[in-house]
Order: structure tokens, then sequence, then C-alpha cells
């Protein structure tokens, strides 16, 4: 049969016309779309777009960007403003160990992908899946491009309060997806100051620590603007 994965024919999941990203846009006049390459198809896709570019003083060049989409996804932070805690995640992640990390082993907020949830509902299953909690009435914070110069990523950012009636399940992770998560329950001071020593060293966990002592739950009584 001829054809291509991920173009005409579906590829490992299911999926065809992976070229098409992108090729309708508007919103920018000084972007016109010349073409979308599709490069590498998995899990996630890898594209590489040609477009002309107008710049300030008006001349025309023609770039060409790749770009890594994984889907969108979703991050909490859970906390106990009574007890002044945070729970959070340890686990292996090998870019980190394979870029200078000692042991690749990162103590993070919770978080996923969507995979076609809305992102109330996708953070709710993460924190049940990785940490065993139901969560109540759930807070957005913000949402973010973490990469923007190369992945499509937005990661939508939440915060909710937890007690140890909301810890219902096993957490853990999901076995079958290869997760192997530990929970970790740190007082808020202390996982603010492992922010500056680098044994907090995951962005998203950093951003949602720092809202909460500027602006969340921890903030002092204090107008810091």
């Amino acid at each position: 049969m001829n054809g291509t994965e991920g173009l005409d024919l579906p590829d490992s999941r299911g999926r065809t016309g992976l070229d098409r990203a992108g090729r309708d846009l508007t919103g920018n006049p000084d972007v016109k779309i010349r073409d979308v390459e599709l490069l590498a198809t998995a899990w996630h896709v890898l594209r590489r777009t040609t477009f002309d570019y107008r710049h300030r003083d008006g001349s025309w060049t023609t770039e060409q960007r790749e770009t890594y989409d994984r889907g969108d996804g979703a991050t909490i932070l859970l906390y106990d403003q009574q007890r002044r805690t945070v729970l959070l995640t340890r686990q292996f992640r090998y870019p980190a160990y394979v870029n200078g990390h000692p042991d690749g082993m990162l103590v993070e907020a919770a978080a996923g992908l969507l995979d076609d949830d809305d992102p109330a509902r996708a953070i709710r299953r993460e924190a049940a899946e990785e940490l065993g909690v139901t969560v109540g009435d759930l807070q957005h914070v913000f949402g973010i491009w973490m990469s923007p110069g190369s992945v499509t990523e937005r990661l939508h950012f939440y915060a909710a309060p937890y007690t140890a009636a909301d810890r219902t399940g096993p957490g853990g992770g999901v076995a079958e997806e290869g997760e192997d998560i530990e929970t970790v329950e740190l007082d808020f001071d202390e996982a603010l100051r492992q922010t500056t020593n680098g044994r907090i060293a995951d962005a998203k966990t950093v951003m949602l620590l720092q809202w909460a002592a500027l602006h969340g739950p921890f903030r002092q009584n204090v107008d810091m603007y």
C-alpha cells in the first residue's frame, strides 16, 4: 500500500493529516505559512514549517522552524494551609538525567497531558493517579507556554487545598505506563528553600511555589507590588 503514516495513512495512534497543523493560521498578518513537513511521528509529532516573515523594517524573509507537538498539559499544587504543607511527587526523569542532573530523580508538582480531556478534568485525574488525592475546588492560576521556541505545549496551572481525608487512593502513577511515583509531603517554607538550592529544579514546580508565596495560600499580608 502506498502512502505515508500520519499523512494519508493512520499512524500508530490512528492519526492522519498531521501535516495540516498551522496551514490555516491568519492571526498575524506578518506571517504567511508556506509549507508544513512531517518529520517524525511516534507518541508525539515533530514538524518543520516554512513561512514568510515580515520584519519591523518591512522586509520579508523566508524562515523555517521545527516544532515538537506533545499536546497540552496541566499541573497542580496541592496545599494544606493549616499545616503549611504541600504535596508533591518524586520520580525519575531521563531527559534531566542525561543533561546533568545527578540521579534524574526530580521533585515536582503532579502533572500530565490532557489526553483529549479539558484541563480541569485532566488534572483531577492526574492528582488521583499520582498522589491518590480526590481534588475538590480548583483554582486556575495561569496558562503558560513553557518552551515556546520549539515546543507547542501550553501548560495549565492549578492549585487546590487537600487534607488527610482527601487522600483516598494509593497514588504512585499508572504502572502500565511505566510510572513509579513517590508522594512527597513538604513543609512549604522548606519546599520554597529547595527552589534556591537546586533540590527542586523543575520549572513548573518552582513557578507554583513562588505563586503560592507571592499571591496564593501562603502569601504574607504585605502588598508586594
